[in-house]
């Protein structure tokens, strides 16, 4: 598979297969393609060569995206609950109003996290830390099956960092869900990823 934007090649003859449960590192330099890869395995971005095959009985909606922190609003003047609650938004199809299994399910996902009580509380106010946690509800709200996340510890101090990753580490082991994770973080890669992406001039996989 070949990778870009807009016949700009970022990364090429890329092959590679995610099973269930696999818990998948990308690094590479600053313009490697990881991010590219990340988006194009979501939908969001078309490959210039070749197709991602998604396996029978899963589709783009059992996928969940934690993006960039940079890339988050970080001042939305939302509650804890209302965010959480938002990753159900593509689930509803023609209905107003989210369920009762939905709401539950995001009750949860809340106490998973750690955010039971802070559900009230406005997103705005939290540290960057618990930003990150409800960003991450809100995409188990999504799905429970593959979790997408790039770069899920930029920006936060070394004690967020690690609660995140043993989350992470946690969804993966305990709850079988498949993480697929863009990272700069190498130790944490050796630490916790069962599979590793090197993307750049040469592309390894191992």
């Amino acid at each position: 598979m070949t990778l870009g934007y807009e016949n700009i090649i970022v990364a090429e003859d890329l092959d590679l297969t995610i099973s269930q449960g696999d818990y998948l590192a990308i690094v590479g330099k600053n313009g490697s393609g990881k991010s590219t890869l990340m988006k194009t395995i979501l939908g969001l971005v078309q490959p210039l060569k070749g197709q991602v095959i998604l396996g029978e009985g899963f589709s783009r909606r059992d996928m969940g995206y934690l993006p960039q922190v940079f890339a988050v609003q970080k001042d939305f003047p939302a509650s804890v609950e209302e965010i959480v609650r938002s990753g159900f938004l593509s689930s509803l199809g023609k209905r107003f109003f989210y369920t009762g299994e939905m709401k539950e399910e995001a009750d949860n996902n809340m106490e998973l996290l750690g955010l039971e009580d802070l559900k009230k509380a406005c997103y705005r106010d939290l540290s960057g830390g618990q930003q990150q946690r409800v960003l991450l509800a809100r995409a188990l709200c999504a799905t429970r099956k593959m979790l997408l996340v790039d770069e899920p510890v930029a920006g936060l101090d070394p004690e967020a960092q690690f609660e995140m990753y043993g989350i992470l580490h946690h969804l993966n082991h305990n709850k079988d869900v498949t993480i697929v994770m863009v990272s700069h973080d190498l130790e944490a890669v050796d630490k916790y990823a069962d599979h590793v992406l090197s993307m750049g001039e040469e592309i390894t996989y191992r």
